[in-house]
């Protein structure tokens, strides 16, 4: 066993107390980071070459970069506060109004710049992957408009460059953070400065390329064992193979499989998984049921496009459960939904529309026929956003 094991061990009885002391914070969740505005083009029959025209069947329009984690956290049910810049102009309107107004979720650290033109992105789904075009510039910084961080129960930290001041404090606070990295755009993949970054931290969360790259390792197993020395909480997410997960506070170790679902658009579904990971955990749920429940709400996502307005609500996980068969290796890996979906507040929720102006419409989850019986019934309200 090693020392700095050991020190992990220390790290997160010590996180574990602080996190205790920050049940009564006043959010479950605090993200911060750029947000984008998403345009969404689906149904690429071709690549685009230059020179040519290629005609899409699909278009939409989304709030997207760290927005799709905090819509997909919100739709869970978790009390969110998001800290991003935006800016005056319409599209800053539209994520502004729909983040703050349709989705719930608390804008006090945000803050709106004049003369400053919010980030976009342009995402082509093609061949069951994306593309990404981004026009973007770094937002002002001056320290005498940024808010005080809220207390939260969890929060998000993207660390690939450096450490954010605001973490150790966090932390501080007993805050869980939850870390990712994203890809090394320097190349160098310094195993050593990236565990230094996350020190105190409580969960990694990278995908399988980023494990094995930092870790130098061949497998998503295999980069999962040394990164569990790293963190209370490391997950390792592999796509259609799954993710890989240890928790030092439980000596659990896991991996569930991915679900296949029709995929129109993976945008976000990172997002929506590391969504639906910190609901698992803030709902101290075993580490498998965790790692199943953030495949479902990925594959769910997956199957409407438009990133954060793609992440599923607990109805659309209601609808799919309802659908799931009897006797099925789903029905068993999942009845721990029988008792979770009796708990929970079942929402509609908009969908991303072609056009930045336009009413969104809600999702169309099927719906049963009055007349037939349904297997399971939890809907317990159906509001209707």
């Amino acid at each position: 066993m090693t020392d700095h094991y050991l020190r992990g061990n220390a790290r997160l009885s010590e996180t574990h107390g602080m996190a205790q002391a920050a049940a009564d914070a006043e959010f479950d969740l605090f993200v911060t980071g750029p947000v984008f505005l998403d345009i969404i083009f689906t149904g690429l029959q071709e690549a685009p070459v230059g020179g040519r025209e290629v005609l899409t069947s699909g278009m939409g329009s989304s709030p997207g970069g760290v927005a799709t984690l905090a819509v997909a956290a919100s739709r869970l049910d978790l009390r969110t506060s998001l800290g991003a810049a935006f800016g005056d102009d319409m599209y800053g309107d539209y994520l502004w109004s729909t983040l703050a107004d349709d989705e719930a979720i608390d804008l006090t650290t945000s803050r709106r710049w004049a003369g400053w033109h919010s980030p976009v992105t342009v995402s082509l789904a093609y061949d069951q992957d994306r593309a990404m075009i981004t026009h973007a510039h770094n937002p002002p910084r001056t320290d005498d408009r940024t808010p005080p961080r809220p207390r939260a129960r969890a929060a998000f930290a993207d660390l690939a460059a450096e450490r954010p001041d605001w973490v150790d404090d966090a932390i501080a606070d007993g805050t869980l953070v939850f870390a990712d990295v994203g890809w090394d755009p320097t190349d160098t993949w310094d195993a050593a400065a990236l565990r230094s970054r996350l020190e105190g931290c409580h969960a990694f969360v990278p995908n399988a390329i980023e494990a094995m790259t930092y870790t130098r390792t061949d497998s998503p197993g295999a980069a999962l064992e040394r990164i569990r020395d790293w963190v209370p909480l490391a997950v390792v997410t592999a796509g259609s193979s799954g993710s890989y997960a240890a928790d030092a506070e439980s000596g659990e170790t896991a991996w569930a499989p991915a679900l296949t679902v029709p995929a129109l658009d993976p945008t976000g579904a990172g997002d929506v998984f590391l969504a639906a990971l910190v609901a698992g955990t803030l709902r101290e749920w075993p580490l498998l049921q965790r790692l199943r429940f953030a495949n479902l709400c990925a594959a769910l996502s997956v199957r409407d496009f438009g990133g954060a307005l793609a992440a599923p609500g607990w109805a659309a996980v209601c609808d799919w459960w309802e659908a799931v068969e009897p006797g099925s290796w789903l029905a068993r890996d999942y009845a721990f939904l029988d008792d979770v979906l009796t708990t929970v507040e079942h929402r509609t929720y908009g969908r991303a529309v072609a056009t930045i102006g336009f009413v969104g419409t809600q999702h169309d989850h099927p719906r049963h026929d009055a007349s037939q019986p349904r297997r399971r019934d939890f809907r317990i309200a159906d509001t209707g956003e």
